[in-house]
């Protein structure tokens, strides 16, 4: 029994650095209740943002007008990555929000969802008489969230959907790692020509509340480290809560109970 009283001691200590309260999840969240979810949650386009718009229509020739190639390369279009196998270039919003496209001209589509986007290019195609039958796709491509800090896979993540929420990209990034704090995320925000900070506390419901509950492109999710992590740190030599200090402390309390309790 004396023999296990190091290693009791030592789980002890380990296990009040992370209490229930500190690391479980929607903590006052209430079960079987039903709740309205916003429904304008969805990614809009901003200048810079890529896009690829594919325009398919029973006329072959007039599908390729659309659809330009990739030799096709100007101003207001961009390439997509090296290795794509297909025939369709991206588009690039400029400053004011809009596209150069073939036949229509210069669009605004800052500010549009992509099925908003879809519906008014089929629109303006429609209005100029070339053809009625057809069916327009937008594609997300340079859109992504980063995630750093605590997280398992800490990183830079595409968006490839209308919306997604800040618990969806902490899975994407593999959660939090035991040594994130679950009361202090950081959602940083750039939009407009200015930059914010949100703090979310995802143990609690207004979690779902928060104006970051649903990401944006280019957002930073950032997982403040808990008491344990940040006195791992060893930036510097000066550091006094360092990874050292803290393995001599737990030999001293470890050794200290054995003599206690012997």
């Amino acid at each position: 029994m004396k023999k296990l009283l190091p290693i009791v001691l030592a789980a002890s200590l380990m296990a009040a650095c992370n209490t229930p309260e500190k690391i479980s999840y929607f903590q006052n969240v209430p079960l079987n209740t039903y709740e309205t979810i916003g429904a304008d949650n969805n990614i809009r386009l901003r200048p810079q943002d890529q896009i690829s718009i594919i325009v398919t229509t029973k006329d072959a020739e007039i599908t390729s007008i659309f659809n330009l190639s990739r030799s096709q390369y100007r101003a207001g279009y961009t390439e997509l990555r090296p290795d794509y196998q297909g025939e369709v270039s991206g588009y690039t919003l400029d400053s004011k929000g809009e596209i150069d496209f073939p036949i229509i001209g210069r669009i605004k589509i800052g500010g549009l969802t992509r099925s908003e986007v879809a519906q008014k290019i089929k629109n303006k195609i429609i209005e100029a008489k070339m053809v009625k039958d057809l069916v327009v796709t937008v594609e997300f491509l340079n859109l992504y969230f980063s995630a750093v800090g605590e997280v398992k896979k800490p990183g830079k993540y595409a968006i490839t959907r209308d919306r997604i929420s800040l618990l969806e990209g902490l899975a994407m990034a593999g959660d939090l790692n035991i040594m994130g704090r679950r009361d202090a995320i950081y959602v940083i925000r750039e939009e407009n020509g200015q930059r914010v900070s949100h703090e979310v506390d995802i143990r609690k419901k207004e979690l779902f509340e928060s104006p970051v509950y649903y990401l944006k492109q280019n957002d930073v999710i950032y997982v403040v480290p808990n008491e344990v992590r940040a006195g791992q740190s060893t930036l510097n030599d000066n550091t006094l809560l360092s990874t050292s200090f803290f393995l001599r402390s737990g030999s001293f309390l470890t050794s200290l109970g054995y003599l206690l309790f012997k």
